[in-house]
Parts: C-alpha cells; structure tokens; sequence
C-alpha cells in the first residue's frame, strides 16, 4: 500500500502556474501511489493567484480515471452569481471505499487572526491489509487556539471509532443506512498540520489515549529515531516563506505499525510551495 500525502497549494506551483496535472505527474514520479490525499483543494475560486476558477475536485476525479474520488469541502460559501465557491481537502483511492465521514473540527471564535473552517475527511478502504481508515486534514494556520482544540477533536475522532471496533455491537447486515462496514482501530492520519516537530502538539497528538485505542505514531520518528524531518514547506518559495521546515506529517496507529515499511519525501518538485510525502506499507 503506497500513500501519498501533498498541500498542493490549489496546484499552483512556484512558477505562480496552476496546473493540476502537474501535481498528478509529480506524484505518479515519487511512486505508483495507490492513495492520494490532498489539501488545499480549490473549487470557483478565481481570487486565489493564478486560478480561473476550476473546479479542482472534477478535475482530479478525471485525472484518475481509476481511482474513487472523495472530496471533502470545509469552505463551502456562496459566491455572487448564486455558485458554490469550495475549498478543502481530498482522497483519491485505487482501493474499494467502504465508508465516508466528513468531521467538522472546531472553530472556536478567536477575535485576533483571521481564519476559516476545517474538515477532517476519514475514508474507510478496502486494503491487502484489510480495513484502514485514512484520515486526511489541513489545521488552522493563524490561530494557536483554533489549532489545539482541532487536535483535540482528531484525537477524539480517532477514539471513537476505534472503541466501535474494540466492542462487540448490535450489527445490522441488511441494505440500510444501519449497515455494519467494517470497524477498524488501523488507521494513517495525514495532512497539513500547521505546528513544526517541536511544537508541544506534535507529542500531544501522539499521547496516549484510553486503554483499546491504540496511539498515532509519527512514521518519520518511528523509522528515522531522532533524525530530524525533512523540510517539506518553503524548500523554494521564497515570497511566502523565509526558511524551510516541516509541518506536513503522516502518522500511524501502533497496531498499524509493523506494516510500515518506507518513508520517501520528493525534495524536487516545485510544482507547490510543499514537498509530497510518501508512505509505503506491506
């Protein structure tokens, strides 16, 4: 199983060029990825630089003929003419997908920086390792406080389902919105995090959680020890940032662990202002 995770920046690069197809080819050259989870999907937004105003999510979803497309829009406002104006994240999956939840996170109000709402998009798949819930996400950038309380609430979410699939249950088997899909506790979190390794809510998204719920691991940690993480922000986009450094992370539940296998970062690519990552597990 190969993930790959990328703030694509609504595809514009560092030449100021939007071009989706670009960040497919880019991806497909990092390796044959059998899931790709985006942020910074952008749908009739012709104010963002660049943009006409193309609707990134079709376009994906067309790019990848064999993959089913899941978007998940945490921007989701009226624009003049009466359209939808989206801006959120999305999975592209080469496996089944069993179940979809879209997570509101918190947005608590806080009066000194601008912000926005977001979404964490969890995707239940169909694996060679069986059930795994991929959960893709972009936190809060201005605000420490919307932030914290966004990591509390993945933190939850994670619990939640991982509980359902610990504790025997009333089981519906029949074509109803009852269905029982699969549960799993296994699960990769990926995304756009917005904190740098040595923020505190790097090791608090990683704490221990109650007992049946196995703990998010950071796989670049858990691979390379005390190695620091490769830079994957403003490796060449100067404009909008003065150094590089690491804030996009893929971690993994503990049971999910013994499956991980490599950790590859695309250090080349100036197809956005991030670097993609890739995770393989077998």
């Amino acid at each position: 199983m190969k993930l790959i995770s990328w703030n694509i920046q609504w595809s514009r690069g560092v030449d100021g060029k939007v071009d989706p197809q670009r960040i497919v080819a880019d991806a497909r050259k990092l390796g044959d990825f059998d899931v790709l989870c985006l942020q910074e999907v952008a749908a009739n937004f012709p104010s963002l630089a660049g943009s006409a105003g193309e609707n990134q999510f079709e376009i994906f979803a067309d790019l990848l003929p064999g993959f089913t497309p899941v978007p998940a829009a945490a921007v989701d406002v009226a624009a003049a003419d009466g359209s939808r104006r989206c801006f959120g994240n999305m999975v592209l999956s080469r496996y089944p997908v069993l179940r979809v939840l879209r997570h509101q996170l918190p947005w608590p109000a806080d009066a000194d920086v601008i912000s926005m709402p977001r979404v964490l998009l969890e995707v239940t798949l169909d694996t060679p390792l069986g059930p795994v819930r991929v959960m893709n996400t972009h936190l809060e950038y201005y605000s420490q406080l919307q932030r914290k309380q966004q990591v509390e609430a993945i933190r939850n979410y994670h619990a939640e389902t991982s509980l359902r699939a610990l504790r025997s249950r009333v089981c519906e088997t029949g074509p109803s919105p009852y269905h029982a899909f699969a549960q799993t506790s296994k699960v990769i979190l990926t995304g756009d995090f917005n904190f740098r390794p040595e923020d505190p809510l790097h090791e608090r998204l990683q704490e221990k959680l109650e007992p049946g719920v196995p703990r998010l691991v950071d796989t670049w940690e858990y691979l390379n020890g005390n190695q620091p993480h490769p830079h994957n922000v403003g490796v060449y986009d100067r404009e909008q940032w003065e150094e590089a450094f690491a804030c996009d992370f893929i971690f993994a539940s503990e049971d999910l662990l013994p499956h991980v296998r490599t950790f590859k970062i695309d250090g080349k690519t100036k197809a956005s202002d991030h670097q993609p990552q890739l995770l393989e597990l077998a």
